[in-house]
């Protein structure tokens, strides 16, 4: 696995306009990045179409088609894929839903307060962090960070540059509107968003 200050410069290069630096990065982060869509995948339906490998070629294709993108080091960039693998996601549930549109929960393993056994509605999933993003755009990142990217608190805290308890704080209350949004009622425990 190269060192970050070789990702970081292969990442300068490709927001420089070099398209074989990104060509050359992907082969570095490939296994994170298969680590990132394989827990996407774990919160999708069962007998899901897109595996873990297709979903980071879907995600790599999208990303190629960026312009001289300003990415500052490996976290962002796994934070810029995760975003592009949601995006994926939520097409292709758009695509099989073709119009069905039932209010699923988050799957348990997300680290969101849900419901056991259900599956994750990426549309309704979207559409809930959409509206988050329109009156807190700070605690959105912060989901999309946590629960898509993969990062721990620390990591989350250095990307957004906040305290560690900030980021965990306002990623409990983030968890609690988003229950609230998906399931139409607030978890016994968990703040309401204010």
């Amino acid at each position: 696995m190269p060192a970050d200050h070789e990702i970081t410069e292969l990442l300068e290069r490709w927001g420089a306009g070099d398209k074989q630096a990104f060509d050359q990065l992907m082969p570095c982060i490939y296994d994170e990045l298969k680590r990132v869509a394989g827990g996407y995948l774990r919160g999708e339906r069962p007998g899901h179409t897109l595996q873990p490998t297709a979903l980071v070629h879907e995600a790599y294709l999208r990303m190629a088609g960026l312009h001289s993108p300003k990415i500052e080091n490996r976290k962002h960039f796994l934070v810029l894929a995760a975003q592009a693998m949601r995006r994926v996601l939520v097409d292709h549930a758009r695509r099989h839903n073709a119009g069905k549109r039932d209010a699923q929960l988050l799957p348990p393993d997300s680290g969101l307060v849900v419901q056991p056994d259900l599956d994750c509605d990426m549309v309704a999933l979207d559409g809930a962090l959409a509206c988050l993003s329109q009156f807190d755009p700070d605690k959105e990142r912060i989901v999309e960070l946590r629960y898509f990217a993969g990062l721990s608190v620390v990591e989350t805290a250095e990307v957004v540059g906040r305290s560690p308890a900030t980021v965990k704080r306002e990623w409990a209350v983030a968890k609690a509107w988003l229950y609230r949004q998906l399931n139409g009622e607030a978890p016994n425990d968990s703040p309401a968003m204010e």
